[in-house]
């Protein structure tokens, strides 16, 4: 199988999700593995603005032509947005993973970073996969 692309500068959780911090705020999506297994991405169901999240919590579910699986936040905050344009084309987290955010996330704690993969240790995690 060919490498799984993991950004660097970005952090995982084993569920394969992604966090990028951008000062005090995070964007969430998910990784190139996790939508590969998914499929073909068809809805996405996403928290409304105002919401708080916890470290590991249920942040929606996404749905593919193969499954429905719950995505998980790996960073407690506040959500602040969701990418609107996801309703009408949730295929682009097919097209590109690491540039489709789902969820931006404030009042971020980053402490919890300290319990997520870099893209290296995420590679090797998902090296053992396959």
């Amino acid at each position: 199988m060919a490498e799984t692309a993991a950004r660097e500068g970005y952090y995982y959780t084993e569920k394969h999700e992604w966090v990028k911090i951008d000062g005090d705020t995070a964007l969430v999506g998910i990784t190139d593995y996790a939508q590969n297994a998914l499929g073909d991405i068809v809805f996405i169901d996403l928290p409304k603005p105002g919401k708080q999240i916890r470290n590991r919590e249920s942040l929606g579910t996404i749905e593919s032509v193969k499954a429905a699986e719950d995505l998980y936040s790996p960073i407690s905050g506040e959500v602040l947005e969701t990418n609107g344009s996801l309703a009408s084309n949730p295929a682009a987290v097919n097209a590109e993973p690491f540039d489709t955010w789902m969820v931006k996330l404030g009042k971020i704690n980053q402490a919890d970073l300290s319990g997520l993969l870099s893209a290296s240790q995420y590679k090797e995690l998902v090296s053992k996969l396959d």
